[in-house]
């Protein structure tokens, strides 16, 4: 311990703050608390105290920083053995793919899927979701000190899911990040081949496109491709008198368009006002029949996309017939 220190000192805090000889925006090991001068029974007093947090074995975090995917990673990643390997969604999520996280887990955060190499076991502990996986060297990346799936490996492995949206959903956030193209991708899927859902992720990868900005957008052509009308294009180039906007899921054609409004950035009186402007501008002048949809529309049992895809295509015939 150092001269002079003295836990009472932090006690009568509200949080953690300068005098503490530990980073209080990061997780830290016990090891580097005993290297600064703070013994394992202050540890213990201060997590006692609501001031600090013990969420692994040998790790420590300020109760003031958040319990999300970044502060779950940086545990472990301060831990993990050297070939632990971080896959699936949070691999994605830490190269750039933000949308891969399941809804609100930016607020609720879950166990990390950290694997090991095919024969190590399994990491055993609540921060991480584990098992064993074959990987290739050519399958690893490090991101910040972390070694984890390539966005090619993590398509071919969230490609592999039961159901059609949500493999396809997987597939054009990490498309979206320019590390494969198409065709990569579809040249590796019989590598998995006998392996379970890989049907899935032989059918769904042709159609991948990363131009997809949401999950919603994602799910919206897909149920519009298998209509039997025109089919769709993501983020259609609309332009009329020098202006130029993007309609999230269209057939220039037919000049119709659905536009997907997620929460966050489509609610609020000023994102409202904004989307009326541009619907009104979309309809009046560059004559697009525009349809929004809300995420009850497309998700769910009561999901009626698909009679909004096919009204809107006949509105927008009966418009090109007057």
């Amino acid at each position: 311990m150092r001269r002079g220190m003295d836990i009472s000192q932090w006690l009568r805090l509200p949080q953690l703050g300068e005098s503490f000889p530990l980073p209080t925006d990061e997780p830290f090991t016990l090891q580097q608390a005993l290297a600064a001068g703070v013994p394992h029974r202050w540890l213990n007093d201060l997590t006692r105290a609501g001031l600090l947090r013990h969420p692994i074995k040998g790790v420590y975090l300020p109760a003031q920083l958040p319990d999300s995917t970044a502060s779950r990673l940086a545990c472990l990643r301060l831990v993990m053995p050297a070939d632990a390997v971080v896959v699936d969604r949070h691999a994605g999520w830490a190269q750039g793919a933000n949308m891969l996280l399941l809804p609100n887990e930016h607020l609720s955060a879950l166990p990390i899927a950290m694997y090991l190499p095919q024969g190590r076991g399994r990491l055993r502990n609540k921060l991480a979701d584990s098992g064993e996986r074959t990987f290739r060297e050519a399958d690893l990346t490090e991101v910040d000190g972390v070694r984890m799936t390539t966005p090619l490996r993590t398509a071919l492995d969230l490609g592999r899911q039961r159901w059609p949206e949500p493999a396809l959903t997987a597939l054009d956030a990490l498309h979206r990040l320019g590390e494969f193209s198409v065709e990569e991708l579809m040249s590796e899927v019989d590598r998995f081949k006998r392996m379970r859902w890989v049907t899935t992720l032989r059918h769904m990868a042709p159609f991948t496109d990363g131009r997809s900005q949401s999950g919603g957008e994602t799910v919206v052509r897909w149920r519009w491709r298998n209509l039997p009308v025109p089919p769709p294009e993501p983020q259609v180039a609309v332009r009329s008198e020098g202006r130029l906007a993007f309609v999230d899921v269209g057939n220039g054609d037919l000049r119709f368009g659905v536009e997907f409004q997620g929460l966050d950035w489509h609610t609020g009186a000023d994102n409202e006002a904004k989307d009326e402007e541009r619907f009104d501008w979309l309809r009046t002048d560059a004559d697009w029949v525009i349809e929004p949809v809300w995420t009850p529309d497309v998700y769910g049992r009561h999901a009626r996309i698909d009679d909004i895809i096919l009204d809107g295509v006949r509105r927008a015939r009966r418009r090109g017939a007057a």
